[in-house]
């Protein structure tokens, strides 16, 4: 992945995947990924790509490194 910046939901979702999550599964109002014990809700799909902000909070979610996520 690029530097921590706006990014389409398609290359999260992708990212996730190599970093181990499974899914994304349906559930209630939002989707999720699962790696181990750790669960992550996706945002739900939208015109414009997910921000900076957002994007961090995803990360924080889920345990995941900003090193580690820039190195998938």
């Amino acid at each position: 992945m690029p530097p921590l910046g706006p990014t389409s939901r398609r290359d999260i979702v992708a990212s996730f995947r190599r970093l181990g999550f499974e899914g994304p599964y349906v559930g209630g109002k939002h989707e999720f990924m699962v790696r181990e014990r750790a669960t992550l809700r996706l945002p739900n799909p939208h015109r414009g790509d997910i921000g900076v902000n957002l994007l961090a909070r995803l990360l924080e979610e889920a345990g995941v490194s900003r090193e580690e996520w820039e190195a998938v």
